[in-house]
């Protein structure tokens, strides 16, 4: 009999590695506790895939030769808890479909940073010319790339709960941006398990593969001599012997596998933390042999990202500044940091544990209001409260934005970087973001 393969949570990975395994001529069966989007049940009814939704059916799903979880599913879930007792391997989307697959994978992990700059490996390939796809946290699943057309090359975003599912899959390039404290409710509140977590992505590398990181993160610098990794491509602000990226005099200076250098004006992306993003993104490029003219061309044509530092619109002399993808504290600092104006903060959603002291310092030197945007926003009151900024308590969009607009006077700029989750009052933060462009576009 054809082995089973049980996959929990059909979502976006979910259905793309049922998709495959069906390909494949497994036995699939897709469980989902909660609901399934039509989008989801017409591709499985379409390729004939057996699927339920509200409920985990035990008896099924136990009788499986192994499960594909949806990163979204904590381990302490209890199905998953009794998929472990049972003794059935547990495996990611993105595990699964490595094993079909023999194109070269760009791996990006890190707490800040991810998405840019997968987004720009991304645009850096395709500005190449190469047969190459997008997929992970962002596109579309690298399952369904791999069963629909494969690819020479793939551009992966990995989170730390997709890596947590990782076992024998090998990054051909492994890109890590930093360390910074999050999602430690999902690693009991200790911050080796989250680093462990992250440092995955070295796992089966290679001599010949390469680890492209950023040379003054203290934790990884700490971690790094304990693991197995490709050739060290660091990259940093200043120059030292072995950056792979550096600035010097206003350019950008790549100097291996090909040397060659860019004005630092002529990035698309500005602030320090789109010019890490540029280095690891230049760097990966070149170790795939992409030339430099068409890297240099391609650093500065990329427009951005969605929700991540993305102008909205001006309204009576305020910019208002669309930065939902902040779903932590250090990429609220970042946004922060970048802020050349007097800035309307707006902050809240779901807590992850979050330390707020990380951007006490930038709040009180850069802020002129505050915005609590949240179910619950006592957490932010006690922190924040004691500053002496003027404070607006709000629970909907609408009220969000329209204190903004009271409180920001022309020449400000009113900044949503909320470093919480968006699932108390949003469906993500995609939908967070959407809501905040509706908002400000009717002002």
């Amino acid at each position: 009999m054809e082995k089973r393969i049980v996959i929990l949570g059909a979502g976006e990975s979910g259905c793309g590695a049922a998709v495959l395994a069906k390909k494949l001529g497994f036995d699939v069966f897709v469980s989902d506790f909660g609901t399934i989007s039509d989008k989801y049940k017409q591709m499985l009814d379409e390729k004939q895939i057996a699927w339920e939704e509200k409920q985990h059916t035990e008896d099924i799903i136990l009788s499986a030769g192994e499960v594909i979880k949806s990163p979204g599913i904590p381990n302490e879930a209890p199905i998953v808890v009794k998929i472990k007792n049972a003794g059935i391997p547990i495996i990611s989307e993105i595990e699964f479909a490595g094993r079909y697959t023999r194109a070269k994978m760009i791996c990006i992990t890190g707490s800040n940073g991810k998405t840019t700059t997968t987004s720009l490996i991304y645009h850096i390939f395709r500005e190449a010319g190469l047969n190459v796809g997008l997929a992970g946290n962002i596109g579309n699943s690298l399952a369904l790339q791999v069963a629909e057309g494969d690819k020479d090359y793939y551009i992966v975003e990995l989170s730390s709960f997709q890596l947590d599912n990782m076992y024998e899959f090998r990054a051909n390039v492994a890109v890590l941006m930093n360390i910074t404290p999050d999602h430690l409710d999902r690693y009991g509140y200790d911050m080796q398990n989250y680093i462990d977590a992250k440092l995955r992505i070295l796992q089966n590398q290679e001599p010949g593969d390469a680890f492209v990181y950023w040379n003054d993160d203290p934790i990884i610098k700490e971690e790094l001599p304990k693991y197995k990794h490709g050739k060290l491509y660091p990259f940093a602000e200043s120059k030292h012997n072995d950056a792979a990226a550096y600035t010097e005099a206003e350019k950008l200076i790549f100097t291996e596998p090909t040397p060659f250098n860019m004005e630092l004006e002529e990035l698309s992306l500005t602030g320090k933390h789109n010019l890490y993003n540029s280095m690891a993104a230049g760097i990966s490029a070149n170790v795939a042999g992409i030339r430099k003219e068409t890297i240099r061309t391609a650093l500065s044509t990329f427009a951005g990202v969605e929700h991540r530092l993305e102008k909205v619109a001006k309204v009576n002399g305020v910019e208002y500044i669309n930065d939902s993808k902040a779903t932590n504290v250090n990429s609220c600092w970042y946004a922060l940091q970048s802020m050349k104006t007097k800035t309307i903060l707006i902050l809240g959603g779901k807590d992850k544990g979050n330390d707020y002291n990380e951007i006490a310092e930038l709040v009180k030197e850069k802020c002129s209001g505050l915005i609590f945007l949240g179910a619950d926003n006592s957490k932010l009151h006690s922190f924040f409260g004691g500053y002496g900024i003027p404070i607006a308590d709000t629970s909907s969009m609408q009220e969000c934005v329209k204190a903004a607009y009271g409180m920001a006077k022309s020449g400000e700029t009113v900044l949503l970087s909320p470093c919480c989750a968006s699932f108390d009052l949003f469906k993500s933060y995609e939908d967070r973001g959407k809501q905040f462009k509706e908002c400000v576009c009717k002002l």
